[in-house]
This record gives structure tokens, sequence and C-alpha cells, in this order.
């Protein structure tokens, strides 16, 4: 069955950037940059015409004004792009009976065997002019028989294109394009690559997957599969969370401990609600600092399964003391909470009171219902809103901070 698969791999084209064409059609043909608007920010989607003066995302926003001085600068609105994306979602839920939502504008469609009944091209090809008609939003495909070379004829369909690579024909269609359109080889794997001599994929599929191997480790034999086409991993609808993580950069260095623990609380806690939420218990706790010098240290430790506050908020402030040095300014600081298993926090019944359940309980209540800094711990009033999101729904989170008003 794996040579007879049709996986489709869809993308919506500069999608932060084509949303606020939707919403302000003065936008349209114009430079257009997404992302944080201070020295600090970075770009998070440009559009077409801005990228002809040599931005792109992740690029940091004060090289992009330079790159590009009359570009329009937006902030953004996830709230509005997680809109447009479910829209999206749910026109690709009518149409295909398996798919998987990697990210806010990307998805994988598993239509094999559907080719019996409709054509598997003729398919992916009507339920993208359905979604550009119903939506309003540019969206490109690839078609093939696996993952990888769906993604990487994606990439060669844009702008709102779309290309199906025919069973048999995968090695060719890869061979002169560049190793850097694998997914996985990253600017580090690209340079070592490079450094062999090795810049396009024929090079790679020319290369015993030994030498491959040898040189790169299991990196290199997944990179060799990939360039040769081979890639059996299913498309999968639900992705089970095996932790869930915050982080701050701060627009200014700090050692205001005062604001930093304030902050170490608000995101604990809001990390513990988001765990009992989702009926999830945690069983390791990481924090995280970086300092002006982007030396970067993280710490953790294991605990007993828990999703209440009282017994997580130490532990992460007892983390953020032994990883604190005062005589350098804080860059950025994360808390995460991994090792998760299915499992209300009743399961603590035995070591909590019955005060603590029932507080736990009510505050979520009323976070549930007024947004989840309706009520909060006094040392974190001072943070901003964390996430608004539930992580254990399968939805991808939104990327940017709403724009302010």
């Amino acid at each position: 069955m794996v040579n007879n698969r049709s996986i489709v791999h869809m993308d919506l084209d500069t999608f932060f950037v084509s949303c606020e064409r939707l919403l302000d059609s003065r936008l349209n043909g114009k430079p257009v940059l997404i992302g944080g608007t201070s020295d600090r920010g970075v770009v998070a989607s440009c559009s077409y015409e801005a990228r002809t003066f040599g931005v792109h995302s992740a690029m940091p926003m004060r090289m992009a004004k330079q790159l590009c001085p009359e570009a329009i600068i937006l902030r953004g609105n996830s709230g509005i792009y997680t809109k447009f994306s479910q829209n999206v979602t749910d026109v690709i839920k009518e149409s295909v009976p398996l798919y998987e939502k990697t990210s806010i504008d990307e998805f994988y469609l598993d239509l094999t065997g559907m080719d019996k009944f409709f054509g598997c091209h003729k398919l992916a090809s009507e339920l993208r002019q359905r979604i550009i008609k119903e939506t309003g939003l540019p969206i490109s495909f690839g078609l093939s028989l696996n993952k990888t070379v769906s993604k990487i004829a994606t990439g060669e369909a844009k702008p709102n294109n779309e290309i199906r690579v025919i069973s048999g024909t995968e090695k060719p269609f890869l061979a002169p394009l560049s190793v850097k359109k694998i997914p996985m080889v990253g600017n580090v794997t690209y340079k070592a690559l490079c450094d062999l001599g090795v810049k396009r994929i024929k090079t790679v599929q020319d290369m015993p997957m030994e030498l491959m191997h040898k040189v790169l480790g299991k990196n290199g034999l997944s990179i060799w599969k990939k360039a040769n086409g081979i890639d059996n991993s299913p498309v999968i609808q639900y992705h089970e969370r095996k932790s869930i993580s915050t982080e701050r950069t701060f627009g200014q260095d700090t050692t205001n401990v005062h604001k930093l623990r304030g902050l170490v609380i608000a995101m604990a806690e809001n990390l513990a609600f988001q765990l009992r939420r989702g009926n999830k218990l945690t069983a390791c706790v990481t924090f995280k600092i970086r300092y002006s010098d982007f030396q970067t240290y993280t710490q953790q430790q294991r605990i007993p399964y828990s999703a209440m506050d009282h017994n997580i908020i130490p532990v992460v402030l007892d983390l953020f003391k032994k990883l604190y040095n005062r005589r350098l300014l804080v860059r950025l600081i994360g808390v995460k909470f991994s090792h998760l298993v299915e499992g209300g926090h009743q399961i603590n019944l035995f070591e909590d009171n019955e005060m603590h359940l029932n507080l736990a309980q009510a505050l979520d209540k009323m976070r549930e219902r007024y947004g989840d800094r309706a009520v909060m711990n006094a040392a974190g009033m001072e943070a901003k809103t964390i996430s608004r999101w539930n992580p254990f729904t399968g939805e991808p989170p939104p990327l940017l901070a709403n724009r302010h008003q």
C-alpha cells in the first residue's frame, strides 16, 4: 500500500499577510511585514513583494526595515488568524476522510483509495478551488505518494498553484532541487552538506546511504531517504501532546527580581490551569533562563504526578532561584511541563486536602467563563496574558500577540 498512497500537502500562501489583505484591500500589491514591531521583534510573515527585497520570515524586524524601508509593518492579530485557519479546517474536514493539521496554515490529506471514485488530483484540485472561493485565501498543494515529496512539491508550486508528482517520478522531480528544500535540513545541516560539496538533492541520491550515515549519523540516514523520495510516515489526525510550555522575551533586558518572580508564577499558574483543563498531569517541571550574553541555562525536576498550583509553583520558583544570577541581565525566561499523562487532578486526592481541590475547581470555572486572567495569583498580576488557547484540542497555538488598538 505504501507505493499506492496519495498524500496531499496543502499550505496557505503568506497566510498572515493574506488574512490582513482580506480585511484591508489597500494592502494588496504592497510589501507587508507582520511580526514584532520593536527593534527586538522578528518577521513572522511577509508578502512576496517584500521578499523581492531579500526579506524572509524569522528575520530581525530591524534588518527587514533596512532592506525594505517602504514596507507596511503590522503587529498582527492571532485571534483573526485562528478564525481564518478554522474556516479552512472546516472546509477540509467536510471534504476528506483523513487529514492532519500540522500548524496554523499547513495540512496533510490522505486520499489513498479515493482515486477509485473521484480521482485524487481532481478531488484535491476541486478542494483547493473551494477553499479559495469560500475563504478568499490563496492556497497551494503538492500531491505525491508521501509527505516529504508532497511538502517539497508545495514549495515548488507556490504562489497559489498546485503540482502533482506521479508515482515513480519522485527521484527525477527532486534531483535538481537544492538540499535545503528537504524538510529537516536547517542552516547548520546545510552548511555541513555544503562542506562535503553537496548542494543538490541529486548528489545525495548518488551517494551511498552508509556514507551519509557515517558523516551525519541518524540525521544523515533520514536525509538520504527523503532525498530518494522514501517516507512511510502516516497522516495522523491527532497528536498526543507530551509537553506544554511558554516563554517570554523581554523588550529590555532586566534584573528586576520582583518582575521576574511575578512572571514565573504567572507562567506556572497558567500552564497548571491548561493541564487541568486538558485533564492532564505532569511529572517533570523545567525552567529556562537566557541572559543578555545569550548564555542559556535549563534545569528540570521530577515531581509526583500533579496539576495543582500549590504543588507545581514552589518547584518552578525553586528552579528559578537556583538558576538566577543577580549580576547578569535577563533576556528570556520559560517554563515547561513534560511527561504528561491522561488523568484528572482528582488523582491527587490522597495528598491534596478538599480545600485545595475546591479552590482549583472554582478558579478554573471562572477562567473558563471570563478568560484565563480573570482571576490570578496576586504575585503574577503584572504579567500580561500568557495564553488563551487550549493545547489539548488538537489545534495549533496562535503565533502572535493581539494587535494593540
